[in-house]
C-alpha cells in the first residue's frame, strides 16, 4: 500500500477517559461515534492493512472561537497564533490510532513515526495521512547530527 490520506469533517475530538457506572467502565458515546467516523472515512479512502511499520501524520484544524477579535482571527488564520487548547495532541492521536486498528494496521504498535499538529480554521476537520514507514526520517538524521 502506498500513502493514503483522508479528512474527517467536524471538530476534532480527543480520546475521552473511560467513564464509570458503579464497578463498570465504559467509553462515552461521543468518543465511540468519533472512532467509528474515523474508521469509516479511512475505509472510504481505500485503506488496506499495512503489515510492517507505519508513518502517521495527523493535522487537526480547530474552529476559531466566535469571541476572537478581527486581529486575533487574522493571526489564527495566518498560523501566527496556534491552538493551545483541548483536545491534547496525545488524546487526538489515541482516538485516531485506536480507531484505525484492524483498518490500516493490525495494531497501533506498528506506528513508528507519528506527527500531530493543530491549526485554527473556519472549517474544523482532522486530516489523516498514512504510509508505510521507510528507513530513517530526515528529522531523525538532523537530530543525530546536532547531538555530535
Amino acid at each position: 500500500m502506498s500513502r493514503i490520506w483522508f479528512t474527517v469533517p467536524g471538530e476534532p475530538r480527543g480520546w475521552a477517559r473511560a467513564r464509570t457506572q458503579g464497578a463498570r467502565f465504559f467509553t462515552d458515546t461521543k468518543t465511540r461515534s468519533e472512532k467509528q467516523a474515523v474508521a469509516a472515512w479511512a475505509i472510504e479512502a481505500g485503506a488496506r492493512i499495512i503489515d510492517g511499520p507505519v508513518d502517521v501524520r495527523l493535522t487537526a484544524y480547530l474552529r476559531i472561537p466566535k469571541s476572537a477579535s478581527k486581529k486575533l482571527r487574522a493571526a489564527m488564520l495566518a498560523n501566527i497564533q496556534r491552538p493551545t487548547k483541548k483536545p491534547d495532541n496525545d488524546n487526538l492521536a489515541k482516538l485516531a490510532l485506536d480507531a484505525l486498528n484492524g483498518v490500516c494496521w493490525h495494531d497501533d504498535v506498528q506506528v513508528v513515526d507519528l506527527t500531530v499538529r493543530k491549526f485554527w480554521s473556519d472549517e474544523p476537520r482532522l486530516v489523516v495521512e498514512i504510509s508505510p514507514a521507510t528507513g530513517i526520517t530526515e528529522q531523525a538524521v538532523e537530530a543525530c547530527e546536532l547531538r555530535r
